[in-house]
């Protein structure tokens, strides 16, 4: 089965821009040619990777970007001394697989950025292939000026081992959406709910969060404990596999916050989205007063967001 005909199947209808990028993608399947398909949300970028993915030949594997990240953590620390530690973990992790697919790629963080460019040279070293979806263009990852050129080896990489494919069609499907399709959408954004109590220190990767209370599979999280605590991608990866419903209060208007618990918050709503957890969030403000004014850079936790929208 081609990619056309594995799109066929699925029983969807695509827009121009959709038609566009698969007859993109056609062209660059018989290439063997790395995809970096791009665009903002909802415009079914991992629904034609997906497609791509299947029918490309040989041994393959798809990751979730932020379990990947961790683990490729993890594995590098724990031989920190070895010599070739990253090319042994990445060794490990891709195993034979000639195709990598990465769903969502983004890179805010400089570590992940300089780890990013690691992985990368390995694997174009294997000769793997590529199969990226991302909010940004390759040029817009690791936005932030003051990190940005650390970034510039792994973007020109990007480039090099990937064919970037735009998908920016005028339609965010995501807000079409009629009944829950995950548990994630099961969830909502309420101004009042009391929390069970009476908190609880919990120890996350070696370190102690603070959780207003849990209650059997629930966890309660003041946004400030959450996100304006030195807390990380990791520390969320771990939680998701404790409680598979979460409530995080106080969420306050994100302009009036810095970076960085604007971002951890940005993390934990992709971490949860990726585990398909429940989340409410707790707020008196509206979603469009917790993300708008001046900030930036939000747009797809914003439209996950909208999958929650009650109010209640």
């Amino acid at each position: 089965m081609d990619l056309r005909q594995r799109v066929s199947a699925s029983g969807y209808v695509l827009d121009v821009a959709q038609q566009a990028a698969v007859e993109r993608l056609e062209e660059l399947q018989g290439r063997r040619r790395g995809v970096y398909l791009h665009g903002p949300v909802g415009r079914g970028k991992s629904f034609l990777a997906d497609a791509l993915f299947e029918v490309v030949p040989g041994p393959k594997k798809r990751v979730h970007f932020h379990s990947f990240f961790q683990e490729l953590h993890r594995r590098i620390s724990a031989r920190l001394h070895e010599r070739g530690a990253a090319a042994k973990a990445v060794k490990e992790l891709v195993g034979r697989a000639k195709v990598l697919a990465f769903d969502e790629l983004h890179v805010h963080d400089v570590g992940d950025a300089m780890l990013m460019t690691r992985l990368l040279e390995e694997l174009q070293e294997r000769r793997v292939m590529i199969i990226a979806t991302s909010n940004y263009p390759p040029d817009g990852l690791l936005p932030n000026p003051l990190y940005h050129d650390h970034f510039l080896p792994g973007i020109a990489l990007i480039k090099q081992m990937m064919e970037i494919v735009p998908l920016d069609g005028a339609t965010d499907y995501r807000h079409l959406h009629g009944a829950p399709r995950s548990r994630f959408e099961t969830g909502a954004i309420v101004r009042v709910a009391t929390s069970p109590g009476p908190p609880v220190e919990l120890d996350v990767n070696g370190r102690a969060i603070t959780a207003l209370a849990v209650d059997g599979n629930e966890v309660w999280f003041d946004f400030g404990d959450l996100c304006e605590k030195p807390t990380s991608t990791q520390d969320y990866l771990e939680l998701v596999q404790r409680y598979d419903d979460w409530v995080i209060t106080g969420v306050p208007r994100l302009e009036h916050r810095d970076r960085e618990a604007r971002q951890r918050f940005s993390n934990v709503v992709d971490v949860l989205v990726d585990a398909d957890v429940r989340l409410t969030v707790v707020s008196e403000h509206s979603l469009a007063e917790i993300l708008g004014g001046e900030v930036r850079d939000l747009d797809r936790t914003a439209s996950r967001l909208e999958l929650i929208n009650t109010t209640g």
